[in-house]
């Protein structure tokens, strides 16, 4: 393939190709041989093989609130990513990755150093904010703004765009793995026991909420008793849940209120009329989106692909690079 989209995120790694769309939605952890340090598989097939064999083999994560936490994993992650997709023949693919505004030059360079290793030809970097617009359909160069929420695994960005740039933006490390840790630390305090981070997750997707909803589910949770280390089942309300997941909700909804504020009051007042957009998969949570519209009374249209919509945008600037590096749109 000669060219490629990627959103490197700190949850989830999606390829967009031209003419083919997403061609691989795969977890950002890799399997390590816990002795050697051996890379023997990233994505699925990791947990799988940690699974298979606990102890001998463990599962890494490269990407840490949306920056790269361990180069050489990351590089070899990407190195698997590109070889699934078939992008190092023929001298390698352009590759255009999205990554969080936040990030500091040196964050940025990591990234670039990182895909040029693993075996990309050219590497250009494009905001998560940007992409998340044009895969959500937005006319990003109207003088209008549009407001784009995007919330991560690992951090969440509210941006106002304009005219093509972003004009007022705020980004936290507050994402989808907060609201994970969150629950985690809710069942070991209040309950004394222990759940693993995919239980967190699991519990998380199907009966966490950020707001009451009609016909909330209870959950049921298996763990450990931290006291006497023997299985323990405790049967959650919803109500519990949406308490233990406030704290990292609301500091994603002060971010969105801080990156309106910055803003010029003709793009607030389009704002307040057309409403924002939300994507990334900790967007997906249960009544997050009549919260913020509550907190905030900003009309709440959730993304059609909320996982994808960033790639999908990144994939869409692949045929306009160099328009967007004249017009400053590109990162690098």
């Amino acid at each position: 393939m000669r060219a490629l989209a990627i959103d490197l995120g700190s949850a989830n790694t999606l390829v967009f190709a031209p003419g083919k769309g997403i061609v691989l939605n795969e977890p950002t952890v890799v399997a390590m041989r816990a002795r050697t340090g051996e890379v023997i598989a990233m994505g699925h097939r990791a947990w799988r093989e940690v699974e298979a064999a606990p102890g001998e083999v463990v599962l890494v994560r490269p990407m840490r609130k949306g920056a790269v936490s361990d180069f050489e994993v990351t590089e070899r992650l990407l190195r698997l990513v590109l070889d699934r997709v078939g992008g190092v023949r023929f001298g390698g693919p352009r590759v255009l990755i999205s990554v969080p505004t936040l990030l500091t030059p040196v964050e940025r360079r990591a990234v670039i150093e990182a895909a040029e290793s693993a075996g990309a030809r050219s590497v250009a970097l494009i905001a998560d904010p940007m992409a998340t617009a044009i895969g959500a359909g937005l006319r990003i160069d109207e003088p209008s703004g549009s407001f784009i929420v995007d919330i991560g695994g690992g951090v969440t960005e509210a941006a106002v765009i304009s005219l093509g740039g972003i004009v007022s933006s705020c980004a936290v490390r507050v994402g989808g793995f907060d609201l994970d840790d969150a629950i985690r630390r809710f069942l070991r305090d209040e309950y004394g026991m222990v759940v693993g981070e995919r239980t967190a997750e699991s519990l998380k997707v199907e009966a966490g909420s950020a707001f009451p909803t009609t016909d909330e589910p209870k959950a049921e949770i298996r763990g450990r008793e931290i006291s006497s280390g023997t299985p323990k089942t405790i049967v959650l309300d919803p109500g519990e849940l949406r308490a233990a997941l406030d704290e990292p909700v609301r500091q994603m909804i002060d971010a969105m209120r801080s990156a309106l504020a910055q803003s010029p009051p003709e793009l607030s007042h389009d704002v307040l009329e057309r409403g924002m957009t939300l994507s990334g998969g900790g967007g997906m949570l249960r009544g997050l989106d009549g919260r913020i519209s509550a907190e905030t009374t900003i009309p709440v249209h959730v993304a059609e692909a909320p996982m994808s919509t960033v790639a999908i945008g990144a994939g869409k600037a692949l045929g306009a690079l160099d328009r967007l590096k004249e017009h400053g749109i590109l990162l690098s």
